[in-house]
C-alpha cells in the first residue's frame, strides 16, 4: 500500500511568522534603505529625490575616524571578553553539576536588572569620589584621584561588563559538548596539560569562540548609550552618531544611510562566521 503523499501547501501555522517578518522586518529595512537614497528636507523630514549624497558624505575625514574608532573598539571588547570569557567557560564546564548550575546563574542574573541601572553603578565605581579610587586612596597606591570615567578606557569597560555573557555563554555551549576522552587520548598519547588544551580543546571549540566573537562584536558597534555614560559623549562611535543624526541633526537620510552600513557590516560578519566555522547558526544561540 503506497504512503499518502504529503501535501505540499503553505501550512497555515507559517501565516503568523510570514506577517511578523513582513510587517516589522522586511517593510521598516526597505523603508529605510529607500530613505537612505533620498535628500535632507529643509525644515524636517525628506525629500523624494534619488540622491547618493549620504553615502558619499561617509568618505570625508570625520565619519572615516569615528568607523576607525567603531571598528577599534569592536576589536578590544571583542579581545578582553575573549580572554576574560574563556578560561571563566572552561573551568565552569569542569565543575560538578549543582557548581556549574550557580555559575551560569551568576553569568546570567546580570540580564535581570535594567542595563542602564548597571552602567549608572559602573559610574558610581569609577568616578572621581567613587569606590575605585577611595580604595586606592586608602591602599596608598595613588594620592590625588585618577580620572577613570569620561574617557574611552571607561567606555571598553562598560562594553566588556556589558557583552562578556555573550561569550562565556557561547564558548561553554561549545565546551561541554566535548568529548573527555580526546582530551584524554591527547594526554596518553605524551601530551602535556597546555599541548593537549592548545592542540585539542582549543581547536575543538573554535565554533563557539567564533559564534561568541560574533555576538560579541556586532552589538559592540551600536550600545550607543555606555558611550554617552562612560565616555560623557566625548567617544563617539556608530551608534552614537546614528542616534545624533536621526534625533538631534534631524539628518534622516543620512542617519538611515548609517544604518544600512552598519547592517552591511553585520551581514558581512556573521557570513564570514558562517564560511570559516562552517556552521549554518550561531552555536549556543540559534
Amino acid at each position: 500500500m503506497k504512503r499518502a503523499r504529503k501535501g505540499r501547501g503553505f501550512p497555515a501555522a507559517g501565516v503568523p511568522f510570514l506577517l511578523w517578518t513582513a510587517f516589522f522586518v522586511a517593510i521598516p529595512l526597505i523603508y529605510i534603505l529607500c530613505m537612505s537614497f533620498m535628500k535632507r528636507a529643509a525644515t524636517w523630514g525628506v525629500v523624494a529625490e534619488f540622491s547618493l549624497g549620504s553615502y558619499a558624505k561617509m568618505l570625508s575625514p570625520a565619519y572615516l575616524r569615528v568607523f576607525g574608532e567603531s571598528l577599534w573598539l569592536s576589536v578590544l571588547t571583542t579581545g578582553f571578553t575573549l580572554l576574560l570569557g574563556y578560561p571563566f567557560a572552561y573551568f565552569t564546564a569542569q565543575l560538578s553539576p549543582k557548581r556549574r548550575s550557580l555559575a551560569l546563574l551568576l553569568v546570567i542574573v546580570p540580564f535581570w536588572t535594567n542595563s542602564l541601572v548597571r552602567i549608572y553603578g559602573w559610574m558610581i565605581l569609577l568616578r572621581s569620589q567613587g569606590v575605585v579610587n577611595a580604595l586606592l586612596i586608602a591602599l596608598g597606591v595613588i594620592d590625588t584621584p585618577l580620572k577613570l570615567l569620561y574617557n574611552f578606557g571607561a567606555v571598553l569597560v562598560g562594553m566588556v561588563y556589558a557583552l562578556l555573557p555573550f561569550m562565556i555563554l557561547s564558548v561553554y555551549n561549545s565546551i561541554s559538548k566535548l568529548d573527555p576522552s580526546l582530551t584524554e587520548a591527547a594526554r596518553d598519547l605524551g601530551a602535556g596539560k597546555w599541548r593537549a588544551f592548545w592542540s585539542v580543546t582549543v581547536p575543538m571549540t573554535r565554533a563557539g569562540i567564533m559564534a561568541g566573537c560574533v555576538l560579541v562584536f556586532i552589538p559592540s558597534v551600536g550600545l550607543f548609550f555606555i558611550s554617552d555614560l562612560l565616555g560623557g559623549a566625548k567617544t563617539m562611535l556608530l551608534g552614537n552618531l546614528i542616534k545624533n543624526e536621526l534625533l538631534t541633526a534631524r539628518n534622516w537620510p543620512m542617519g538611515a544611510a548609517l544604518s544600512v552600513v552598519m547592517m552591511a557590516a553585520t551581514l558581512l560578519v556573521i557570513g564570514l562566521y558562517q564560511k570559516l566555522s562552517g556552521e549554518k547558526s550561531l552555536e549556543g544561540i540559534v
